[in-house]
């Protein structure tokens, strides 16, 4: 079971990608334990206050727009220091109370809040707000910023590549790391490294707490995807002697620890020290990938029980369609369901990866033709992510497409890193 799609990186262990792998031993537990366990989340501390700071100034009165902007933002913050859902929530509520008072500066608030939708995967909502706030065409750049992100998630790829070309500015660092997420997405590392290095020099002579964040950790991820794991570590330890609370660079240790360095005790203990002032349902799904790895069926069921009692709150909304799709089809062979909720990210993201959710539970409840018949028309060439490429493979093989699947594997086999190390066993018997 491949339950992680957000962390990113590649493996170790299995003799797969000896070549690759330069060290046996990356991580160092003195790097990272003051890290781990914080007794005081200074973070949150410091954003409750500026929150009470700016719920005072609004003094009863909920149209004085001069607060709701500030507002919003710390609630958004909250929410990705603590993953409470609850307040992306209160970010929308409030940016959407702003949307309807504000008689100046209505376009960033329909971006604020644009964004905010995005974050749910409400990306048809957030299209339409994003296009309101163009119309008004007072910063049509920052728009097609929003634009740009929107269409990717969508699938959208042409307009992505229209928008990309009309914000272009080599100097620019929010055009630099789109230009790094479309050479991703291109299947093209080394620019895609390229570009961020550049956008972190960029972040680095601003001194922006919030960019360099947003530069190292991104970093992290893409070294990791080529290899290049001491950079990895590094960049996630750059991003938590910024923020010692930073859960997304913990978890990009607790990775390393896991798929690298075949470590899944050292990744639990990252994990569960730092879970305690964090509420991410992703770091659920890891705790149930891990106790696999472990042959622990207990931890695997307890977090899985975990997993779906939380998702059940509708705040969620379709957030996480795809894991509960995934888990659904491969773990209780509730094919009708994960079948529906496939459908249902077709219709609201028809992207390649929404396209090989649907024909990769089509295939284990073995319509095999079907699904590859879906790979023919809307997968295949269409993405380079290695799970959908591992899918692919899979499908490609229950056809008895042997030399297509021997194709695949050879490119699978240098991204087991990525795809962790239960992935990479079943790559190794494809």
């Amino acid at each position: 079971m491949k339950l992680l799609l957000y962390i990113y990186i590649t493996i170790l262990g299995f003799s797969i990608v000896s070549c690759q792998k330069t060290e046996k031993n990356v991580i160092n537990s003195q790097d990272y334990n003051q890290y781990l366990g914080l007794k005081k989340n200074i973070t949150t501390d410091n954003l409750n206050l500026r929150l009470g700071f700016w719920n005072k100034k609004l003094n009863g009165d909920s149209t004085r727009i001069v607060a709701l902007g500030p507002i919003a933002k710390v609630y958004t913050k909250l929410f990705q220091t603590t993953g409470d859902i609850a307040y992306l929530k209160k970010a929308e509520q409030t940016l959407e109370k702003a949307v309807a008072v504000a008689a100046i500066g209505k376009e960033g608030y329909l971006l604020a809040l644009s964004r905010n939708y995005i974050a749910q995967h409400r990306f048809r909502e957030a299209k339409e707000i994003a296009q309101e706030a163009y119309k008004i065409g007072i910063n049509p750049k920052a728009s097609e910023m929003v634009l740009f992100d929107i269409s990717m998630e969508l699938g959208a790829y042409k307009k992505a590549e229209k928008y990309l070309e009309n914000i272009a500015n080599q100097s620019d660092y929010n055009f630099l790391i789109r230009l790094a997420k479309w050479n991703d997405y291109k299947g093209n590392l080394d620019a895609t490294i390229r570009y961020m290095e550049k956008a972190k020099r960029i972040a680095e002579d601003s001194k922006k707490q919030e960019l360099l964040l947003w530069s190292y950790t991104n970093l992290a991820d893409y070294y990791g995807h080529a290899g290049k794991i001491r950079k990895s570590y590094n960049h996630y330890l750059k991003a938590l002697e910024i923020d010692p609370t930073n859960m997304y660079a913990k978890k990009g240790i607790a990775w390393i620890a896991y798929s690298y360095e075949h470590n899944p005790n050292e990744a639990l203990r990252i994990i569960n020290a730092t879970t305690d002032d964090h509420s991410s349902l992703d770091y659920v799904l890891f705790k149930t990938e891990i106790a696999e790895y472990l042959n622990n069926q207990d931890a695997k069921e307890e977090n899985l029980k975990h997993y779906f009692k939380a998702v059940k709150d509708s705040r969620y909304g379709v957030m996480y369609n795809s894991y509960s799709a995934l888990i659904m089809a491969e773990e209780f062979g509730d094919f009708e369901n994960a079948t529906k909720i496939a459908l249902q990210e077709v219709k609201n993201r028809p992207t390649p990866e929404s396209y090989d959710l649907l024909a990769y539970i089509l295939a284990l409840q073995g319509e095999h033709q079907k699904a590859l018949k879906i790979v023919k028309s809307h997968i295949a060439g269409r993405t380079y992510e290695p799970e959908v490429q591992y899918h692919i493979a899979e499908i490609y093989k229950a056809n008895q497409m042997e030399e297509k699947v021997m194709s695949i594997k050879k490119e699978l086999l240098e991204s087991s890193y990525e795809l962790g190390p239960i992935l990479a066993h079943k790559i190794e018997m494809l």
